[in-house]
Parts: C-alpha cells; sequence; structure tokens
C-alpha cells in the first residue's frame, strides 16, 4: 500500500485526491475567531528566525518545486507564503506543502468536482462563512491563509488527531487514502533537517 501510495504522488495522480470541506454550523464565537484569523492584514516581517534559517529552507524547498513552478521569483515568494501562513497558524510548513501536492499538484487555479479553488483546495462557502466578500481564492496569499485557518480549525476540533483532521479537510473523515497520501508526501518529498553548522573557534 506505501508503495502504490509513493507511486502515485511521484506520477502526479495526487491531484486527482482533491476533496471537499463540508459546511459545518460554526458557534458564533468559532465563526468570529476565523473571520479575524482571515481577515488580518499580512504585516511585513518574515517567519523565519533568522535570515540564515530562511535561505536554508529556501534552498532545500525549491529545487523539489522547480518542475513544477519553474519561475523562481514566484516560486520563492510562495514558499515564503507557505511558511508564513503555516507558521502563523501553528503548522509545520512541509505539511502544508505535502497537503498542496495532493489537493492541487501546485496548481494555483486548481478547481475540484465539488468547486474547491486553488492551491489549498478552499470551497467558496468559506469565503461567505469567515471572510470578506471580495476575497479570491485564486490569489495566492487569501488562498494560504483560509487553507492553514481552516486546517489549523479542523486541528482544534480534533484535539490535535492530524489523521481526523486532514480527512475533515478533505471531507473523507474515516477514510484512509487522503490522510496516508499527505502523510507520505509530507514525509518523503518534503521533510527537511536543517544542515548543522559547524561553530568558527574563536581567536586565541
Amino acid at each position: 500500500m506505501r508503495r502504490l501510495i509513493v507511486a502515485l504522488l511521484l506520477s502526479g495522480a495526487s491531484a486527482a485526491f482533491a476533496g471537499a470541506q463540508k459546511y459545518e454550523p460554526l458557534s458564533a464565537s468559532v465563526q468570529a475567531a476565523l473571520h479575524k484569523a482571515v481577515s488580518d492584514s499580512r504585516p511585513s516581517v518574515t517567519s523565519f528566525k533568522t535570515p540564515m534559517e530562511a535561505v536554508d529552507w529556501l534552498a532545500a524547498m525549491s529545487p523539489r518545486l522547480e518542475k513544477r513552478i519553474p519561475n523562481r521569483e514566484y516560486r520563492i515568494d510562495l514558499l515564503r507564503s507557505v511558511h508564513y501562513e503555516a507558521t502563523r497558524a501553528g503548522l509545520d510548513p512541509q505539511l502544508v506543502l505535502g497537503l498542496m501536492q495532493v489537493e492541487s499538484g501546485f496548481r494555483k487555479y486548481a478547481v475540484s468536482s465539488a468547486g474547491a479553488r486553488g492551491y489549498m483546495q478552499v470551497m467558496p462557502f468559506w469565503v461567505k462563512l469567515i471572510g470578506r466578500p471580495d476575497d479570491s481564492l485564486f490569489d495566492l496569499r487569501t488562498n494560504l491563509r483560509y487553507g492553514c485557518t481552516i486546517l489549523r480549525h479542523y486541528l482544534d476540533i480534533e484535539k490535535g488527531d492530524l489523521y481526523r483532521a486532514l480527512g475533515r479537510y478533505n471531507g473523507s473523515l474515516g477514510k484512509p487514502e487522503y490522510p496516508n497520501m499527505v502523510r507520505a508526501a509530507w514525509q518523503n518529498q518534503w521533510q527537511y533537517e536543517r544542515p548543522a553548522r559547524l561553530a568558527q573557534a574563536a581567536p586565541n
């Protein structure tokens, strides 16, 4: 089964696993919190702790995405945006990259049969529920903001259970295929360990 999942990911067939979040009524407090989360303006700060951390992470991630997004400037902007929005939502950026691979195959204008849109395949009902009327789910940062906020919401509902949260995100709660696909993409193609650097010896 694991070999089949990896083969599907490598073949690009993973985009067929795009699903659809299910509409569920939200309490007024949760709706207000989610609205605030997607509406906050993006501050002009980096999500990386140091410039070198940014260099290392981008250098590791960029080549893995080059075939899908050849334009280097846009690719780096996407990666920086993924890191920012994932970190902001308390998510692992590499997990979000794995989810994007499975949901859309990194196609900005992907639309599923259910109508989910963009990189993270967000259903349009979320705009009415927690967003603003002019929010475009095909806009890079808007799509990532919604997608990361929604996944964080599902993780909170499921008390940190990633398997069930991913099932909710895809509209396939209780079925193993989608969570397994995302986990495989995350672990096999987006896993990251920052390189260790030798400290320079202080002069005598």
